[in-house]
């Protein structure tokens, strides 16, 4: 079920948002240049992102860490020793700290990318509207930032780089579900080889979205848990400033269902 437009208009233009999905598609196109060689992106991934282990030790991997990941297929190699190995970091420089932010900029392919900006248009333009530019672009980081921890947390010895905006964006869409619960979603469905377009309620749509995270396959690559953090912190942080943001102007009635749309 594919997200394609909302039908809830916003009062100020979106230009956080915006910001935000420019700075996404020109960190992955000009920073991480991804038609490099699959060795050159790994190593800018170990360099730049965050880490579950570094994050917990406050230290940088390891050569031995690094290499049983890599070569041994061993994702929680926190702490490894390899028989004739080196124990120094592979990038004794890097921040660890800082690397948690970095991430929330960072993408695995152009169709991760694609998918995580147009969950951020559709859902944060509203979200932006309502909270306004400095209280936005607080509460994204602050999401991304507890998305990250509770990946982190479940996951405290994982040596595989953790990217991707996507616990921001379930931060925004928790939010979404509780601002806007009764907004239509118009929505693509692929039925086998049959797209069918729906307008589906968003309390219906994201509590399904949310929902699927549980059933996600681990051989993925999803860090799901910071989907679900993100989420829950969204909408806790939703349910608490609700009377005090200003409101925005009545969302549009959805227009009769077309078939040729």
């Amino acid at each position: 079920m594919i997200p394609i437009k909302d039908y809830n208009p916003t009062r100020r233009f979106p230009m956080i948002t915006l910001v935000l999905i420019a700075i996404n598609i020109g960190v992955y196109f000009f920073v991480q240049r991804p038609f490099d060689s699959t060795t050159s992106q790994a190593a800018f991934s170990y360099q730049v992102a965050a880490i579950p282990c570094e994050v917990v030790h406050g230290r940088p991997l390891t050569e031995d860490e690094v290499v049983r990941t890599l070569e041994a297929n061993d994702a929680t190699a926190c702490g490894a020793r390899t028989a004739g190995g080196s124990s120094q970091a592979v990038f004794p420089h890097k921040s660890v700290w800082l690397a948690v932010l970095y991430s929330m900029f960072l993408h695995g392919s152009l169709l991760h990318l694609g998918g995580n900006m147009l969950f951020l248009w559709i859902f944060g333009n509203n979200i932006e509207d309502r909270m306004g530019i400095p209280g936005y672009i607080g509460f994204y980081l602050l999401a991304g930032l507890v998305a990250s921890a509770a990946h982190i947390i479940v996951q405290p010895n994982s040596t595989v780089p953790v990217i991707g905006a996507s616990g921001a964006i379930a931060g925004v869409m928790g939010a979404y579900v509780v601002l806007f619960p009764n907004v239509k979603i118009r929505s693509l469905i692929i039925l086998l080889i049959v797209p069918i377009f729906r307008d589906i309620s968003a309390k219906w749509w994201l509590g399904f979205w949310f929902v699927t995270q549980f059933f996600t396959n681990p051989n993925d690559g999803v860090a799901w848990v910071a989907h679900v953090g993100g989420f829950l912190f969204g909408a806790l942080v939703a349910l608490f400033l609700r009377d005090r943001l200003r409101p925005s102007r009545a969302p549009a009635l959805a227009p009769a269902p077309n078939p040729m749309w």
